[in-house]
C-alpha cells in the first residue's frame, strides 16, 4: 500500500476491513521511522493509529468535526488529511506541528497543546451548531489523562445538557505521561475490570450516555462501533480502552520514557543522542531529595509532568509521601500548595512555565492574597525552551512579578539557583517564585548568599559609568558579553545582577543617576509587562535613556532560538551597537 496515494479521508471511504488494516499496519511503521528520526509523542500516536483510520472511514470530516485533547494524539489524523508527506518523506518531515492546527488543514479546528480543553471546546462546536439550525457529528477525542483536569470535569458536566449530537471519545490507555494519579482513575480500572458494566459510573453520574469498548486497537470493532453511533441525537460516551505504544515494544513497555522522546534507535528504542551533561531537571530533583531527607515537611508537587522536573521513577521512590502528584491539574496544585503551606510544611510546586498560566487564579487568589509560603520552581522559562506555539515560555515574568506580595527570583547560574532554591524553600514570610535558567546549565565562582530576605537588593558585579546593563536571570551572560565588547571600545560599563524580577532596588537606580546616562535591561521573556518596564517606568519623568531588551508579544511557533534573538537584537553585538548609537546622540 503506498501510503502517498492517500490525500484525504475520501481516498480510504470505499476500503474493506482487511485494506482498513493493512493501512494501519503502514502507518504505524511511517510513524515509527519518522519518529526514531526526529522524535516527538511516540506512545500516544501509536496507540491512535487505528482509532484515527476508523474515525475518518466512518464519519465526514471536515463537516463532522473531531476535536484531540491533547491534540500531541493526531499524528495518525493529520496522516489522513492531505498531510501524509510530512510522514513519509524526511524532505518534508518538518512540515507540520506536534498538534492539531487550522493554519494546516481544514480538518483541524482549534490549536490545542494544554491538556482538559477538548471536552469544552467540542461542546462549544455542538452549542453552535444547533443554534445554526444544522446536524453534523461533534467529536471530542479526549484521553483519560485529561480528565484529571477540572476544565475537563466541567465540560463533562455541561455535555450532558445539551441533548444533541455530541460524541465523546475517552481514549483510556491507563496512562497519562506518566501513571494517571487520582480518585477518578479508580473507577476507570473498574470499568474496564467489569467490561464497563460496574457501578458506579463516573460518566453515568454526570448524566451522560455510556457505551465500552474492551479492543480499542482492533479497526473492525471501531468501525461498527462508530457507525452505531454516528448521527446519534444526544451526548454519549465511548470508553475505548487502547494500548500507549501499540505495535512497538520499546514503547509498550516504557510508556513514561516513550510518551515523549527525541530521536532513538529503532530496532532497540535506545536514544541515539547519551547527553552525559547536568540538567536542571536533575539538579532540582536531587537537591528537593536532599533537603526531604533532612525534612519530612519538605514537599516536591508536580502536575502530572514528574519527568519535565526530575523527578524519575526512582526518585518518586526515593520521595515517598513526600512526593505527590495532583495529575494533570495545576489549579489543584497551586491551591494544595497553599493549604499545605497554610498548615506548617513546606511545598515546592515545581512546574513547566507555559502550564503555569493555567493556574493564574490559584496564584493570586489562593496563594498571594492570604501570603502563603509556597515555593514555585518555574521551569521552561526561557526561548531556550519549548518552541510550540502552545508551549511557549516567556510569559511567567509578566504574569507571576505582577501578583502583589509574590516574590519572582532569578538566578544566573547554577550555584545562585540552589541557593534561591533552598531559600525559598527554608523561609515563612513569602510566595517565592523562582525562574529556573534556560538553556544549558552554567556554573559560576562567584558567591551567593543563603537569604534573599532583604527583598529587591540588586548585586552590582562589575562598577564603572555612562552605561548600565541590568541583564537577568539566563541573559546575564549576554550582560557579560555586552559589557565585555564595550570594554574594546573603551567603555566601563556597569554590569547588574537585579536577582529580584518582581521589584525595583530604587536606592541602585537612583544612585546610577549620578554617572550613567544609559540603562539597558535584558531579560529572558516578553517586554509587554515584564521587568524592564518596571525600570524604564522607574525613569520615565528623568534624563536617564532606558533600552529594553526581550521578546515581543507574539505567539511564534516552532522558531529557532538564535534566529528569534536576532531578530529582536538579543546578541552582544547587537546591543554594543545599539548602546554606541545611543551614547553619540547623548
Amino acid at each position: 500500500m503506498n501510503l502517498n496515494d492517500i490525500h484525504s479521508p475520501a481516498d480510504i471511504k470505499g476500503m474493506s476491513v482487511e485494506n482498513l488494516k493493512e493501512l494501519s499496519a503502514a502507518m504505524r511503521q511511517a510513524l515509527l521511522t519518522k519518529l526514531s528520526a526526529t522524535g516527538g509523542h511516540v506512545g500516544p500516536n501509536l496507540g491512535m493509529i487505528e482509532m484515527a483510520v476508523a474515525l475518518h472511514y466512518v464519519f465526514d470530516s471536515p463537516v463532522d468535526k473531531i476535536v484531540f485533547d491533547v491534540s500531541h494524539q493526531c499524528y495518525a489524523h493529520k496522516m489522513l488529511t492531505g498531510r501524509m508527506k510530512a510522514f513519509t518523506d524526511p524532505a518534508h518531515y518538518g512540515e507540520v506541528s506536534g498538534f492539531t492546527n487550522p493554519a494546516e488543514s481544514a480538518h483541524d479546528f482549534f490549536t490545542i497543546g494544554h491538556t482538559s480543553t477538548g471536552v469544552s471546546l467540542a461542546g462549544g462546536l455542538a452549542k453552535a451548531r444547533d443554534m445554526r439550525g444544522d446536524h453534523e457529528n461533534i467529536i471530542a477525542v479526549v484521553g483519560d489523562g485529561s480528565l484529571s483536569g477540572g476544565e475537563a470535569f466541567e465540560g463533562l458536566d455541561y455535555a450532558a445538557t445539551l441533548g444533541s449530537n455530541f460524541i465523546i471519545i475517552v481514549n483510556d490507555n491507563d496512562m497519562s505521561i506518566a501513571p494517571n494519579e487520582g480518585g477518578l482513575y479508580e473507577n476507570l480500572r473498574l470499568l474496564r475490570e467489569s467490561d464497563g458494566n460496574a457501578e458506579p459510573n463516573f460518566f453515568k453520574a454526570v448524566g451522560l450516555d455510556y457505551r465500552y469498548v474492551a479492543y480499542g486497537n482492533d479497526v473492525a470493532t471501531l468501525v461498527d462501533v462508530f457507525s452505531s453511533v454516528k448521527n446519534i441525537d444526544h451526548p454519549v460516551v465511548l470508553h475505548i480502552c487502547t494500548q500507549k505504544g501499540k505495535g512497538y515494544a520499546p514503547a509498550e513497555t516504557e510508556r513514561e520514557h516513550f510518551h515523549y522522546t527525541g530521536p532513538f534507535d529503532l530496532p532497540t528504542g535506545n536514544p541515539r543522542s547519551m547527553d552525559e551533561r547536568e540538567d536542571y531537571t536533575d539538579i532540582t530533583a536531587d537537591e528537593l531529595l536532599k533537603m526531604m531527607a533532612a525534612d519530612p515537611t519538605v514537599a516536591a508537587i508536580t502536575a502530572g509532568t514528574p519527568g519535565a522536573i526530575g523527578f524519575t521513577p526512582e526518585r518518586r521512590k526515593a520521595a515517598g509521601k513526600q512526593f505527590i502528584d495532583v495529575g494533570i491539574a495545576e489549579q489543584e496544585a497551586v491551591a494544595l500548595a497553599s493549604g499545605m503551606a497554610k498548615g506548617g510544611t513546606k511545598p515546592c510546586f515545581c512546574v513547566v512555565s507555559s502550564f503555569l498560566q493555567r493556574a493564574y487564579d490559584q496564584l493570586s487568589q489562593d496563594v498571594s492574597i492570604n501570603n502563603s509560603p509556597i515555593s514555585l520552581p518555574i521551569f521552561y522559562g526561557s526561548i531556550y525552551g519549548m518552541n510550540d506555539v502552545t508551549h511557549l515560555g516567556w510569559f511567567d515574568i509578566a504574569l507571576v512579578s505582577n501578583i502583589p506580595g509574590f516574590v519572582y527570583l532569578a538566578p544566573t547560574c547554577k550555584e545562585e539557583y540552589i541557593a534561591m532554591l533552598r531559600w525559598s524553600i527554608k523561609q515563612n514570610k513569602y510566595p517565592v517564585a523562582v525562574r529556573v535558567p534556560g538553556g544549558k546549565v552554567v556554573s559560576s565562582r562567584r558567591e551567593f548568599p543563603d537569604d534573599y530576605s532583604e527583598l529587591n537588593r540588586y548585586e552590582v558585579t562589575q562598577r564603572g559609568k555612562d552605561v548600565a546593563i541590568i541583564a537577568a536571570g539566563s541573559f546575564y551572560g549576554i550582560g557579560e558579553q555586552t559589557a565585555a565588547a564595550l570594554k574594546e571600545d573603551g567603555i566601563e560599563a556597569t554590569l547588574i545582577n537585579p536577582r529580584y524580577l518582581s521589584g525595583l532596588d530604587e536606592p541602585l537606580l537612583t544612585e546610577l543617576e549620578a554617572d550613567h546616562r544609559v540603562v539597558v535591561t535584558l531579560e529572558d521573556g516578553v517586554l509587554d509587562g515584564g521587568f524592564g518596564e518596571k525600570i524604564a517606568r522607574f525613569y520615565g519623568a528623568k534624563p536617564m535613556e532606558v533600552k529594553c531588551y526581550g521578546i515581543k508579544k507574539e505567539f511564534a511557533d516552532r522558531y529557532n532560538a538564535a534566529e528569534l534573538a536576532a531578530a529582536m537584537r538579543l546578541r552582544p553585538d547587537l546591543i554594543k551597537a545599539d548602546i554606541l548609537k545611543q551614547l553619540c546622540k547623548l
